[in-house]
């Protein structure tokens, strides 16, 4: 059995290892016919293996579920926990030992490129046939990664202070950003933070070029500039209206800019569904929702997956059964369903799993992905750009009003032609 002492003290102080698993709560849909799962393959059996995954936010219903699991299965799971800025360094750091984790998260796209050489193939497990192709993580033509969820991000609205049925085009939310401040309202909130900074507003004029992957590397290759883009000459003089009509983000914090919009003092913040967790201690009156960010004409909310299920390839044979016997009870039972839709609040991923407790950030997420989405073209970005070099250029931007959206963007293009 692997040794998670070792593999904890390879992560220093950062990796904090938690018990197992308790009980989960209510009814959930069940996702198809194999409703009581594959689970009862390993009741009985007894085994431990191990979870380490990124979403912190979910981290206390995860360890709620293992102790249901173990007195179901008699396989006990073994949850580590690490700060979610930490998950991917420390990840790598360890799962190249012996006592690396055998079931893991990682960020489709760039994350599990890298990690290839890690991933056993799941393509087998009896519930993947009702998972759209799109949303499993394919890697070296075989299928590594079992979607958690899906999430959206974009112009969370409070729709008594914004029509954004009107918001169409750049100009009209320029002019907004302009209007609200006049009206002593903050029209549009960023936060300091990398990804709420700059990564994922940066998405929009990426995503809504004719072939973004190929345009990204165009832009990595040197063989296109950004400035020479209609989108991102547009993003540029968006950045400029925010600096100049809007709170500054690099003084504002998310749990500020989510509390300022709970409240009414902020309009909209560039946000995901995720974010309606951070509501429930403000006494919220108005409905909500979440909007395109309208560049060139832009009308969809960029939808993904965050995150997915990997086994580690070089776990035994004992471990990656276990691990994925898990993945058919999580995804295929009542109990597990349950967990996923309501003690997790995630958005189904598998044909005939539903939800009727859907928060009206995820609903209405869920309800854009059914007309059609722009993708998370950021997922492709050179690994590590964003916080080692994106969002320390956008702080710049923030504390320089002498440096102009131009600027702004010449200089985002030279990052993204130095991580090559």
């Amino acid at each position: 059995m692997r040794n998670k002492r070792m593999f904890a003290a390879l992560l220093a102080t950062t990796l904090a290892a938690c018990t197992v698993l308790t009980g989960c709560g209510a009814s959930a849909q069940k996702a198809g016919d194999g409703a009581s799962g594959e689970a009862g393959k390993s009741a009985g059996a007894g085994g431990k293996f191990t979870i380490f995954q990124s979403k912190t936010e979910i981290m206390d219903q995860l360890n709620q579920l293992a102790k249901d699991y173990q007195e179901e299965t008699g396989v006990e799971i073994e949850v580590w926990e690490t700060s979610g800025d930490n998950y991917y360094k420390d990840l790598k750091t360890g799962i190249s030992t012996e006592s690396g984790p055998v079931l893991f998260s990682l960020a489709p796209g760039s994350e599990s490129i890298e990690m290839a050489d890690y991933l056993e193939d799941v393509g087998d497990l009896s519930f993947m046939g009702k998972i759209k192709d799109e949303l499993k993580d394919t890697v070296d033509g075989k299928v590594v990664g079992v979607p958690y969820t899906i999430e959206g991000f974009g112009l969370v609205y409070d729709s008594d202070l914004v029509d954004v049925s009107k918001l169409n085009s750049t100009d009209a939310l320029i002019n907004y950003l302009k209007e609200a401040k006049g009206q002593g309202v903050n029209g549009l909130g960023l936060s300091q933070e990398d990804y709420f900074l700059i990564a994922h507003i940066f998405n929009t004029p990426f995503a809504v070029q004719d072939d973004p992957d190929a345009f990204l590397q165009q832009v990595i290759n040197g063989e296109v500039r950004l400035n020479d883009n209609e989108a991102f000459q547009e993003f540029g003089k968006l950045m400029e209206a925010i600096r100049e009509n809007c709170t500054n983000p690099v003084d504002v914090t998310y749990d500020n800019n989510c509390g300022d919009f709970a409240t009414g003092k902020t309009a909209m913040i560039h946000q995901g569904n995720w974010a309606y967790g951070m509501f429930k201690d403000y006494d919220v009156k108005f409905d909500m929702g979440v909007a395109p960010v309208p560049i060139k004409g832009n009308s969809k909310v960029a939808v993904s997956v965050p995150a997915a299920w990997y086994i580690n390839v070089d776990a035994s044979d004992e471990e990656k059964a276990m691990a994925k016997d898990f993945l058919e009870w999580l995804y295929t039972s009542e109990k597990g369903t349950d967990y996923l839709m309501n003690q997790f609040g995630f958005v189904p991923v598998v044909d005939g799993m539903t939800s009727e407790n859907l928060d009206p950030l995820s609903k209405s997420i869920s309800d854009a992905t059914a007309k059609g989405t722009i993708p998370w073209v950021m997922s492709n970005w050179p690994a590590g750009i964003i916080t080692t070099s994106l969002s320390p250029i956008t702080q710049e931007f923030f504390t320089d009003p002498s440096m102009t959206g131009e600027e702004l963007i010449n200089k985002l293009n030279e990052a993204f032609v130095n991580a090559k």
